[in-house]
């Protein structure tokens, strides 16, 4: 769903990026987004530059991005720019309901029920579902599907909480020798034509997981056609973390999707309504996913009419150059999915940025941050409100955990840190036996060149905290994003911004990535809390709804008066679209398929 630290997941994990997601970060997931399709002229002598003659064409939804497309691989899916795509031309056995995070129904499964204490799962498969290529869906496309996703998975594709789910492990054969083909084969199977899951452990996510964009089901008898693995137990040692990006399937897809495969080069992608869909026909027949990498021209073509839904670069944008122009619609206060704070890394990795590296003034030891009230004096000398005005326009709250408040597990009883200079000071006096206050220190920290928002929250920071103490400075660097991603995966960065879009929805997804000592981000931070340890890993085995919010509610007290993070306020999203557009509305918008920008499928808009 999704880094947005930007990589979305790993580091937003597939999911839309929201305003702050595009604002702060790129996305750790890669998670960034990105001629007439079949006898239209939508699009004729096109060239991407934004230029388009579908106008007002109800046969034709037009999409503009500023990023391509990298895959149409569901085995390897895990950037937005893909996940929009993939979510149209394939379809998971269920998704979720409306615009609820909590509320799953069926797809391409018509029912499914849990046994044995939480580790078995039986899922009945729907019937006269055609694939794209004419091939009929059958259980054996499941079961290798999701074979496949634990043979191949790397940690560039969604795979490895799947993996976590049914294997134990998030790693693939290569680097975890306990992973055998009996294992794999025991994990998914079919049962004649109900499909059987066995978990080693019950997982609250695991339904969750299953509605994720890359568990969609391949056709396996086309992929087997066109080169892709074969499914057997003799060569599947050779398919283990295999590069999935441009594999045969990517670049002929078959799906059950709504829509079908047409074609897709530099400038466009290219989809046209399925005749033999299972379900209620699309209204729209053809979509056109335009690659313009100039926001002006996005823009352009957005108030022209020429575009459907643009890239628009976020709130300020579409409130400054977009609200209340003719034909322009706008959906505000939309769910916030993602989560961002800034990280003080307590074992600081290599010593070309920590100056003396001493505590003298003139730098700072590697554990630096370990020191508690180090931690609560920047978390204490952050002024949220501010950013929210300068930065968000004044929309949004603060946060009291790297949890966002539309997920379950967050409780807004919960006081959040509050900004206040009489206590940040306090909290310096105290740090090293009052070393801190007495020497000084120099922090070198880092944000992403050309996120304003991100410079503007180190520059709030870097004033307060140098307004208590002539002898504190802090030292800004704009850096490329991977650089930052580079560094901060090898613990070398001090201080940085990070972020995540949910994989799936559920709360584990967010806890353990950001909380635990074996979390994605673990090497970002460098903290191990023994306590916190055993919260998170009983959160993630329990089905105890109940027990989860208790155990989340003390994950977020505990890490709050520890001052693991300084937390970013959330950012509801905002979405604008030309108003013949229907389909788009707060009851329908769900963030954890708004790839599509809409927040819902294709299948579901229609144009006027």
């Amino acid at each position: 769903m999704t880094q947005v630290d930007s990589r979305f997941r790993r580091p937003l994990g597939l999911i839309a990026l929201t305003t702050l997601a595009l604002t702060l970060a790129a996305c750790d997931n890669k998670n960034e987004a990105n001629t007439a399709a079949s006898g239209t002229t939508a699009t004729e002598g096109s060239s991407g530059t934004g230029s388009t003659t579908s106008g007002g064409n109800r046969d034709v939804l037009v999409v503009q991005e500023s990023a391509d497309i990298p895959t149409l691989d569901p085995g390897t899916t895990y950037d937005t720019g893909s996940g929009q795509v993939v979510e149209n031309l394939y379809e998971t056995l269920v998704t979720y309901q409306g615009n609820s995070l909590t509320e799953l129904e069926p797809l391409l499964a018509t029912e499914w029920n849990i046994a044995n204490g939480g580790t078995e799962y039986r899922f009945t498969l729907r019937e006269g579902v055609q694939f794209h290529s004419g091939n009929e869906f059958k259980c054996a496309d499941a079961e290798y599907t999701f074979r496949r996703n634990l043979v191949t998975n790397t940690s560039d594709s969604g795979n490895w909480f799947l993996a976590e789910s049914l294997l134990g492990t998030g790693s693939n054969a290569n680097d975890d020798p306990s992973i055998t083909w009996e294992k794999i084969s025991n994990a998914v199977r079919c049962d004649g034509e109900t499909l059987v899951f066995t978990l080693p452990k019950p997982d609250p996510a695991f339904l969750s997981k299953l509605a994720y964009t890359g568990q969609a089901i391949v056709d396996s008898e086309h992929a087997k056609k066109i080169g892709e693995w074969d499914g057997t137990e003799a060569t599947w040692k050779d398919a283990v973390g295999k590069n999935l990006t441009n594999s045969p399937l990517s670049r002929q897809p078959s799906g059950t999707g709504a829509y079908k495969f047409v074609s897709k080069d530099a400038t466009a992608f290219r989809a046209e309504a399925f005749e033999n869909y299972w379900g209620d026909k699309p209204s729209i027949k053809n979509i056109l996913i335009q690659i313009v990498p100039e926001q002006a021209a996005r823009l352009q073509a957005f108030l022209r009419g020429d575009a459907d839904m643009v890239e628009t670069g976020g709130r300020a944008i579409i409130e400054e150059q977009l609200r209340g122009k003719p034909g322009v619609a706008v959906l505000d206060n939309l769910p916030d999915t993602s989560a961002f704070g800034i990280f003080m890394n307590q074992d600081i990795k290599g010593e070309g940025r920590l100056g003396s590296g001493k505590l003298d003034g003139q730098g700072i030891p590697a554990n630096f941050f370990s020191d508690v009230n180090v931690r609560r004096g920047f978390v204490a000398a952050f002024d949220v409100d501010t950013y929210i005005k300068e930065v968000q326009n004044g929309v949004g709250e603060p946060r009291n955990f790297l949890l966002p408040e539309t997920f379950p597990g967050y409780n807004p009883d919960v006081e959040p840190a509050k900004f206040d200079l009489d206590a940040a000071r306090e909290a310096f006096q105290q740090a090293w036996g009052g070393e801190v206050w007495d020497k000084g220190f120099v922090v070198n920290a880092t944000y992403r060149a050309g996120s304003v928002a991100a410079q503007t929250a180190m520059e709030l920071l870097k004033k307060n905290i140098e307004s208590l103490n002539p002898k504190f400075r802090i030292n800004l660097e704009a850096k490329q994003w991977s650089e930052i991603l580079e560094a901060g995966d090898k613990g070398q960065e001090i201080l940085i911004i990070t972020g995540w879009a949910p994989d799936y929805a559920d709360p584990d997804n967010f806890v353990h990535t950001f909380y635990s000592s074996q979390g994605y981000y673990h090497p970002r931070a460098n903290f191990k809390d023994e306590q916190l340890d055993a919260w998170v890993n009983e959160a993630r085995t329990t089905t105890d709804a109940e027990r989860r919010d208790e155990l989340y509610t003390q994950i977020a007290e505990r890490a709050r008066d520890q001052a693991y993070f300084i937390l970013m306020p959330s950012s509801p999203g905002i979405l604008a679209y030309r108003d013949n557009i229907q389909g788009i509305s707060e009851e329908n918008y769900n963030p954890m398929l708004s790839f599509s920008r809409a927040g819902t499928y294709w299948k579901n808009l229609s144009k006027n």
